[in-house]
């Protein structure tokens, strides 16, 4: 089996990681104002160089900094794009819960500028470790899925393909900008790619205007304007699932419908997949993935604390190698720990048992 120099990694995470009673008290005193935002950032930094000594610890090659400094997985992102701010909306309806709300609107024109703090957030992670630093950031259509046109001002743009046009050039700039900051491992995060895959979020988009089976082409194409330039020493992938937030999930369904697409139209080197429950259907999409692209097995949950076995992590990665090469395959979590900062329904020891199981059965498959 082919040793992994360069990312995805046979053991591998998603990204965010279950926040630390540090930071979370730390951000309930900024929210109250009774720390400065220096303050805020010094626990942060501490708290992010404690959780990458454990992640160097647990044997994994590749580290994140858990989104430690987020609310949301997205926005906190989206909302510092150039003519985007965020803005109090209902809370985004999950299986049984609802998220706070938030969310993003776009009052100008797109772009990315180099003042977005979120590479300002990279330098230090890079800082921290001698491992591969990896930086998860929205897809680009995460800022039209949720809230489609109504969330776009007509001031902005009157045209929607000027929109996906400023949207995909931005995006370019934004990887730009993360390679020139030292990124050479950059993950995408987009729920939409599997959302498409379910009745009900195709009806929801049908209801509101659009239609499901152009608009996934058009994020491919604004992808695919994205990742044009990318340098060949810098590897960006993407992540699909199901939606995350306390446990929960929005979406169901199995990828047959996206995966051709999805495989073989999208400029990306690799894909963090969901298959941890039914809801994720069977491997059988995995037919289509051409050479030269890799698949992360999401078959470990992060919804919940208990430890899959090693036996069974070994059996249902030998089912998904009878779809594809089982040198083309990699192993994680089907998401975060901690999509948002408050959390999945799991001890932060649960957590850090479940990635050591990851780096225990990766290094017992491939070697």
């Amino acid at each position: 089996m082919s040793p992994m120099t360069r990312p995805p990694f046979r053991a591998d995470m998603v990204g965010s990681l279950l926040r630390t009673k540090p930071v979370h008290e730390a951000r309930e005193k900024f929210a109250a104002g009774s720390i400065s935002a220096a303050e805020l950032a010094a626990i942060e930094d501490r708290e992010i160089a404690a959780l990458v000594k454990k992640q160097e610890a647990v044997g994994l090659q590749a580290v994140t900094d858990g989104e430690f400094r987020r609310a949301f997985w997205h926005f906190d992102f989206l909302e510092n794009l150039d003519g985007v701010v965020g803005v109090e909306t209902e809370g985004i309806a999950f299986k049984g819960v609802q998220t706070k709300g938030h969310g993003v609107r776009v009052k100008g024109k797109i772009g990315f500028s180099d003042s977005h703090p979120h590479l300002a957030h990279f330098r230090a992670l890079k800082g921290m470790t001698t491992r591969v630093a990896k930086m998860t950031i929205p897809s680009p259509s995460m800022l039209h899925y949720r809230g489609g046109r109504k969330a776009v001002e007509f001031t902005a743009y009157r045209d929607m393909d000027s929109y996906y046009a400023d949207l995909g050039a931005a995006y370019a700039r934004a990887v730009k900008a993360f390679y020139d900051a030292g990124c050479r491992y950059l993950q995408l995060d987009d729920t939409s790619l599997s959302y498409f895959c379910d009745p009900e979020q195709r009806k929801m988009l049908s209801d509101r205007g659009d239609d499901p089976d152009q608009l996934i082409h058009v994020y491919r194409d604004i992808l695919n304007t994205a990742t044009a330039a990318k340098p060949a020493d810098m590897v960006i992938t993407t992540h699909t699932c199901r939606g995350n937030f306390k446990s929960t999930f929005i979406a169901s369904g199995g990828y047959e419908p996206v995966a051709d697409m999805v495989f073989n139209q999208i400029n990306v080197d690799g894909y963090f997949m969901e298959w941890d429950d039914d809801r994720s259907g069977g491997f059988e999409p995995l037919r289509f993935l051409p050479k030269g692209k890799h698949v992360v097995l999401g078959l470990v949950t992060s919804k919940f604390g208990t430890v899959e076995s090693k036996d069974n992590l070994k059996r249902r990665i030998e089912e998904a190698a009878r779809f594809a090469p089982l040198d083309q395959l990699c192993l994680s979590p089907q998401c975060g720990f901690a999509s948002t900062e408050e959390g999945n329904v799991l001890a932060e020891d649960e957590q850090w048992a479940k990635l050591a199981r990851i780096v225990e059965v990766a290094k017992e498959v491939w070697g």
